[in-house]
């Protein structure tokens, strides 16, 4: 993220998904999600560059974990709005593919809310399988970062 570039707020992200169709809530979701295992997967190949005292590397680790944070929360703020219209939030869930709301392609293969595809399951960033899973393994490499870490982070 540049340093002139900073994203809107928790709050105006709530104000901003209210209108939106529940489809594109769990698409958003799933972008979410996506983007966090992306950088999990960065972190876990920068880690081993800032063992070896790349400061740049250990600064884009922690960044990264900020965003990651933002994320969750963000992913928490879309499971408030489906679940305050009064519909179900969970592995039972379809999830929206392409503006279907069914969440159905042609092969009838994608994953439901909260699921991961059998390609996604072999992969090992890919371990987890709820939002509580991410923020655990979120909460794990911050505890981590926090045990390895010497000096003053402002």
């Amino acid at each position: 993220m540049s340093a002139s570039a900073v994203p809107i707020s928790q709050d105006r992200f709530a104000e901003a998904i209210a209108d939106l169709p529940i489809g594109n809530l769990h698409a958003k979701a799933s972008e979410l999600r996506n983007s966090i295992a992306h950088l999990l997967h960065s972190n876990e190949q920068l880690q081993r560059f800032a063992d070896d005292g790349d400061r740049d590397c250990a600064d884009a680790i922690k960044e990264n974990r900020q965003v990651m944070t933002n994320m969750i929360v963000r992913i928490d703020l879309l499971r408030r709005e489906v679940e305050n219209r009064g519909l179900p939030w969970g592995a039972d869930e379809p999830a929206s593919v392409n503006g279907n709301p069914e969440g159905q392609t042609d092969q009838d293969s994608t994953p439901m809310e909260g699921e991961i595809s059998s390609s996604q399951r072999s992969h090992p960033d890919h371990q987890f399988r709820t939002d509580a899973d991410l923020a655990q393994r979120l909460r794990e490499q911050m505890d981590e970062d926090t045990q390895a870490d010497d000096g003053v982070h402002l």
